[in-house]
């Protein structure tokens, strides 16, 4: 850990998604979310995937989502704790099927990652079948939301997020995609924020205010306009900075 910050962060990608960046963003980012047959993804896609972040040793988490592709899971639906719990099931159980192991960690997406963040009761629900069926795997989480405090509270190990090509409210929630501005166009801006989350453990919100996040693992979409040249110019800047890049969680 260096005086003002991290040493080492994590640099998260979503990806299985078909936005046919998958191979040139892998050995740039140090995990991965798969998608598993939800909002995308399927058995072909999910073993492709699978291969390739093991040819750079990249950590293979999970990202399920809503099954609603046509609106590439981002729209909040209506689900219920059990529904929650089998949407989980399903969909984690496609990622074991194709490395053979538990997943390093899941990550919800889209609409679904916002629900459960800000309603503790599907927190508690997403948590109490982590905790019944992958004990040992980390939950990445939006940083200060609800699900990171009952992850805690329960014992599940839980990994922060922060998100370095979009736009923070100044209630810490992301602008949403229908708002002008919600998507970071600039690399050298989502670059910027990189090192100042990892060193300084602030962002920026879309109003000027500066928010505490401590983040673990920092996220880059990747469907943008330009990922790749996103991830590497995130990865020259936080190396520059003196920060490295691996799935390390916790500070």
């Amino acid at each position: 850990m260096t005086p003002q910050g991290r040493d080492t962060i994590d640099l998260n990608c979503d990806l299985g998604e078909g936005g046919g960046h998958d191979a040139a963003l892998m050995p740039l980012v140090s995990s991965v979310n798969i998608a598993c047959g939800g909002h995308a993804g399927d058995a072909d896609s999910i073993a492709w995937a699978v291969r390739l972040a093991r040819q750079h040793g990249v950590a293979i988490g999970a990202h399920p989502g809503h099954f609603d592709r046509e609106h590439f899971g981002r729209r909040e639906l209506p689900i219920t704790p059990a529904g929650l719990e089998a949407l989980l099931n399903s969909q984690v159980a496609a990622l074991v099927a194709a490395i053979g192991e538990l997943p390093h960690h899941v990550k919800l997406h889209g609409g679904l990652y916002h629900q459960v963040a800000r309603d503790r009761d599907l927190a508690a629900a997403f948590v109490a079948t982590m905790k019944g069926r992958f004990p040992e795997t980390t939950i990445i989480a939006a940083a200060g939301s609800q699900l990171v405090e009952v992850a805690r509270e329960r014992g599940q190990p839980v990994a922060c997020e922060a998100f370095l090509d979009r736009a923070y409210r100044p209630d810490s929630g992301l602008v949403p995609r229908s708002e002008p501005g919600a998507v970071i166009a600039d690399a050298g801006q989502a670059a910027a924020r990189a090192v100042r989350l990892a060193r300084d453990g602030v962002v920026e919100a879309n109003d000027g205010t500066l928010l505490e996040f401590w983040p673990d693992t920092l996220c880059l979409h990747g469907d943008g306009p330009d990922p790749v040249g996103f991830a590497r110019a995130v990865r020259e800047a936080l190396t520059a900075a003196g920060v490295a890049t691996g799935a390390v969680w916790g500070r």
